[in-house]
């Protein structure tokens, strides 16, 4: 198998602070590799360096083999505000745009060799069909209003335009920072579906551990400084690591015992006696490097009181809402109950923040009635993030809210504990919020919102810019819950492990419930559609009618009867074959190359339709 990427000695480090060290590995051809590690260890800053936006320390470096093509996707793409969508992708494709400019260029000048050369270069990058593919690529994922400005876009939709361009770059080498970011899960299912299936080699960052499951054969793990590769998918990875922390700590408890016994040799001989005796305290040294390495890891601590939550939650009785001319909600009425846990789902627009602002009393709903509880106190963890005051630090903003916090069992914490807990050192304190990094500054965020002790948790995206890590511990906090949640989330796992019933929206204000995880309610819904798509195949377009001929008035020739029979049979299995490719394409869940064959084969269809019926209309005429 070819090598696609090595690597020799990276190091990245921020004045005093190293976040790796000379790690070098290597990539083969097929490899897809998720790199996993706690927020601020330089999971980023090492594609960064890969995709040659920044540098490594000390002249390591990474080398592609020749002529690999590599995309990258970062967490955050810069667009030209002013372009349309299509404007905006057409641009990106540096492969392709420069012999379509050359082709319209050699077209005006007159120039025969000139123009030979350009449909050369035209024929060489499927340069003819480049429109075509952008409005596949685009519409495959959601996108129709190709000649809307990107500045009106929502995170979501501009993630997809910036996956849209990688995914026409028909790059050998894919390098993602956080993919699933912002997208809604029926479009992070496509991605899934389209990495499965396709044969580029793969390195990305994501905290969706079901997508790390379902499309990488490898992980690696920065830990300490030091880069560790497990082959196998995350689950498989857990394991690995678990077996080779036991396997390290045996080690270090070896070396411990032998220091031990070396120490007391130390203290008892002269040192530096014989060359003998001098290597041996030289290696004592090297000993009590090696048992001095501590295994513990700093997890976040999640310990906070449930205020008293009476029998009333939230009441809603008739609620209708409609924001810029769409319907949120049509005459919904809910009462939630004491532990309940609801996860809500639904694509991007369809109004699930908006929920969850109303439900927190943000806003109001153009009717009906939404009533709280006496004893309810929420906790609003929201998309925007964490309010600050200019200039201030960590610690301020805490001491804001409170001076001290009460935990589970009563008894209170101060601010400064509370903050050590959530893996702010006290170096950090002074420290201002606004130069924290994005996954700081969410786990700040997460305090803030928890020292409250509500007993109702509203959460719109929880798991962006978390690690895996505080992922864990958060989802092990909310099912000792003992108050109420409601829960927007893109993370499938995060859902399962949390929530036990689903709101999904389905759009026009029309909320479904369904009681279950979200892993069976796809279930459930992937089992309406294999039903749909077989009536669909039922219900293809018949053949068209036949009809008794009037040889009288027609006269035509057993050749002419032969080949009217057959120009029906014809339109029948072309208009079969036409639904069955219609239905497959809406699937949402196929991969590039089958859509523009697909695409491709409506097309000559259509044609051959048409083609028949014209000579069918002119045999029965």
């Amino acid at each position: 198998m070819a090598s696609y990427l090595q690597v020799e000695n990276i190091s990245k480090s921020y004045g005093d602070r190293v976040l790796f060290s000379n790690i070098s590995f290597n990539i083969n051809e097929g490899d897809k590799i998720a790199l996993v590690a706690p927020n601020g260890t330089g999971k980023s800053s090492l594609l960064k360096i890969l995709a040659g936006i920044e540098h490594s320390d000390r002249g390591g470096e990474g080398k592609f083999m020749r002529d690999i093509r590599v995309a990258f996707l970062d967490q955050n793409t810069a667009f030209n505000p002013d372009n349309t969508i299509f404007e905006e992708v057409y641009s990106r494709m540096s492969n392709l745009s420069p012999a379509i400019i050359e082709y319209e260029q050699a077209v005006e000048s007159g120039d025969p060799k000139r123009l030979e050369r350009a449909i050369a270069a035209m024929d060489a990058t499927d340069g003819w069909s480049i429109e075509q593919n952008i409005r596949q690529v685009l519409t495959s994922l959601k996108l129709t209003r190709l000649n809307q400005p990107m500045r009106e876009l929502s995170g979501g939709e501009a993630k997809r335009v910036a996956l849209a361009c990688m995914m026409l770059q028909n790059a050998d080498f894919l390098i993602m920072d956080e993919p699933t970011n912002h997208l809604d899960i029926d479009i992070i299912e496509y991605l899934e579906g389209y990495l499965q299936r396709s044969r580029c080699t793969l390195l990305m960052v994501t905290h969706d551990r079901y997508f790390l499951d379902r499309v990488c054969n490898t992980i690696m793990e920065i830990d300490r400084g030091g880069l560790y590769a497990y082959r196998g998918n995350y689950t498989e990875y857990l394991e690995k690591r678990e077996e080779r922390y036991t396997n390290m700590q045996a080690e270090i408890d070896k070396s411990r015992n032998l220091m031990r016994r070396e120490l007391e040799w130390i203290r008892s001989t002269p040192q530096a006696r014989t060359g003998k005796a001098r290597y041996r305290v030289n290696a004592f040294y090297d000993l009590k490097e090696r048992a001095s390495v501590s295994l513990a890891t700093s997890n976040v601590e999640i310990d906070v009181a449930t205020s008293r939550l009476g029998r009333k939650i939230i009441d809603c009785m008739d609620v209708n809402l409609s924001f810029e001319g769409r319907k949120m909600l049509d005459n919904f009425s809910y009462k939630f109950t004491r532990g309940e846990r609801i996860g809500i789902v639904g694509s991007n627009g369809v109004g699930k923040t908006t929920f969850l602002n109303l439900m927190a009393q943000a806003i109001a709903p153009d009717s009906g009635v939404i009533e709280h509880g006496e004893t309810l106190r929420i906790g609003y963890y929201s998309q925007r993030g964490i309010s600050f005051k200019p200039g201030q630090t960590v610690l301020e903003c805490v001491q804001d809210i409170a001076d001290v916090v009460k935990a589970s069992d009563g008894h209170a914490i101060s601010a400064t504990t509370y903050l050590n807990r959530f893996l702010f050192p006290h170096e950090t304190f002074n420290k201002r919020v606004d130069i924290l990094s994005g996954g700081e500054q969410r786990r700040l965020y997460l305090l803030t919102v928890l020292m409250r002790n509500p007993n109702m948790l509203i959460l719109d995206e929880p798991t962006n810019d978390l690690d895996i890590m505080t992922l864990n511990v958060l989802e092990e906090y909310l099912q000792e819950f003992k108050g109420c949640l409601l829960i927007v989330s893109h993370d499938r796992y995060f859902l399962d492990k949390s929530v036990d019933h689903i709101f999904v929206f389905e759009g026009e204000g029309r909320i479904k419930d369904f009681v279950g995880k979200y892993s069976e309610y796809r279930e459930y819904m992937k089992e309406k559609e294999d039903e749909e798509r077989a009536k669909q195949r039922v219900a293809a377009p018949a053949k068209p009618q036949q009809r008794t001929h009037d040889t009288s008035k027609r006269k035509l020739s057993y050749k002419e009867q032969r080949e009217l029979e057959q120009i029906e049979a014809d339109l029948a299995a072309h208009g079969e074959e036409r639904a069955e490719l219609e239905v497959e394409l809406s699937s949402g869940t196929l991969p590039y190359d089958r859509i523009t064959e697909i695409s491709k084969r409506i097309e000559e269809l259509v044609s051959l339709i048409d083609e028949k019926e014209m000579r069918w209309l002119e045999l029965n005429e």
